[in-house]
């Protein structure tokens, strides 16, 4: 029980709503300084006065200002910034934007006034007890200090008397923390309740609710009519035009045994007989029927993401586990693909994004370099998965994108989301991709 009542005080929850309550103190300052001002000028006194009554006299001139200040629009989102980070409430119970309504400005007016004003008092005793009580504490060890007005304030300026400072100070200190955690879950029942949304902000969040799912489903729509369509008569001629092909002869296939994809011995081949043209085809058609299959289920499991309550799972995505079918895949293109350390106990988040950086590095590779052959490196390593990809330039480097194409820089946003990094192009006469990525939570 005690250790529990320990976190309930000294827990970081409970140090964030200390800073938070700090905040709303320092906040305070300006319209406390205003208050000084004005007691000073109409009760005789200086401005700056150190009298107790003079400064809880500017605290109660200050407070009607900081309400008023706080009747402005861009009150709230400076409010809620400040609650949703220290206060420990679920973001979703606040509102969004500027106040609309003076219904709403009156309620996080009174959150900011309410916030301030609690803000200064804890502030200024979070000021001024810890020295206090530690001083307390010293008394049975200093005789300066038992001599001292701190000695003689409560007749604790005799040696055995002091050692009561002890028991005190330490009671001043628990009594503050349990000040301070009072006041953080005050704060924070009273958040959502004083800038949650209004009637106003629940349809105003509705209505856009409303236009983004319309904007979603009709995209949703049109890949489906076009990306779609297109994907699936692609798939269907590639299939047609294997099937009129026909099967591969049977001598070949005893020669060679398997097939290597576009790594094939032509003359080889054509020693023993075999038409390397088409073999060539056969392969490059299977390999068009097997992606456009892929990307067609691939495409639905989107499609079903955008539109409005036709999917709440995780996207269903391959990962680097699929490497072989998107080798197989890449067509006329030869790839000298190298694997290291088992990919298998990769996260499936950094699998997923891997298997995209190698598709969309494979699909530039293709596109802007002429040689035949595509160098992969694959490796994980401790905490660590690199991706290298390599294509020497047989002309000019390709010019580049000013913002470097819409999938790099896809392939860059996907290394940054888990914390990795990721670059492209042409370098030294070498189309290069290189990613690095953490693997820190491999199995």
């Amino acid at each position: 029980m005690i250790r529990a009542a320990l976190r309930t005080l000294l827990g970081q929850r409970a140090r964030r709503r200390w800073i938070h309550i700090v905040l709303g103190g320092a906040v305070f300052m300006p319209f406390w300084l205003v208050g000084t001002v004005v007691v000073g000028a109409f009760g005789g006194g200086a401005p700056l006065g150190n009298r107790l009554g003079d400064q809880f006299a500017a605290y109660g001139v200050g407070l009607p200002l900081a309400a008023l200040a706080a009747l402005l629009p861009l009150a709230r989102p400076m409010s809620v910034a400040a609650a949703r980070t220290l206060c420990g409430v679920p973001p979703a119970r606040f509102a969004e934007g500027p106040a609309r309504g003076w219904g709403a400005r009156a309620r996080s007016a009174g959150w900011f006034t309410l916030h301030v004003g609690l803000g200064a008092l804890v502030s200024g005793a979070s000021l001024a007890l810890p020295p206090f009580a530690v001083a307390l504490m010293a008394l049975p060890f200093s005789a300066r200090l038992r001599a001292s007005d701190l000695g003689g304030y409560g007749h604790l300026d005799g040696a055995g008397q002091a050692w009561l400072g002890l028991p005190l100070g330490l009671l001043l200190l628990l009594a503050l923390a349990s000040v301070v955690a009072a006041t953080g879950a005050l704060l924070a029942a009273a958040a959502p309740r004083l800038l949650g949304p209004s009637p106003a902000d629940r349809l105003a969040a509705a209505e856009r609710r409303a236009a983004e799912l319309a904007v979603r489903n009709r995209l949703a729509r049109e890949l489906h009519d076009s990306v779609g369509h297109a994907l699936s008569a692609v798939t269907l001629q590639a299939a047609a035009a294997r099937r009129i092909l026909g099967p591969k002869p049977a001598a070949a296939d005893a020669v060679h045994g398997t097939v290597h994809g576009a790594a094939h011995d032509t003359a080889h081949r054509a020693a023993h007989g075999a038409d390397p043209a088409s073999d060539f085809v056969r392969e490059a058609l299977a390999a068009i029927e097997e992606t456009g299959r892929r990307t067609l289920g691939e495409l639905d499991s989107v499609l079903g993401l955008l539109r409005s309550g036709e999917d709440d799972g995780a996207l269903a995505s391959p990962g680097l586990e699929a490497l072989d079918a998107l080798v197989r895949g890449a067509g006329a293109a030869r790839v000298a693909l190298t694997v290291r350390g088992d990919l298998g106990r990769l996260p499936e988040a950094v699998s997923r994004e891997g298997y995209r950086i190698v598709q969309e590095g494979l699909t530039n590779a293709v596109r802007y370099a002429r040689e035949e052959t595509v160098t992969a490196r694959i490796a994980l390593s401790g905490d660590e998965l690199e991706i290298t990809m390599e294509n020497p330039l047989s002309g000019p480097a390709p010019v580049a994108r000013p913002d470097g194409g819409r999938g790099l820089r896809g392939v860059a946003e996907r290394a940054r989301l888990l914390g990795g990094s990721a670059e492209a192009g042409p370098v030294d006469g070498v189309w290069r991709l290189a990613a690095r990525l953490p693997a820190g939570g491999a199995r």
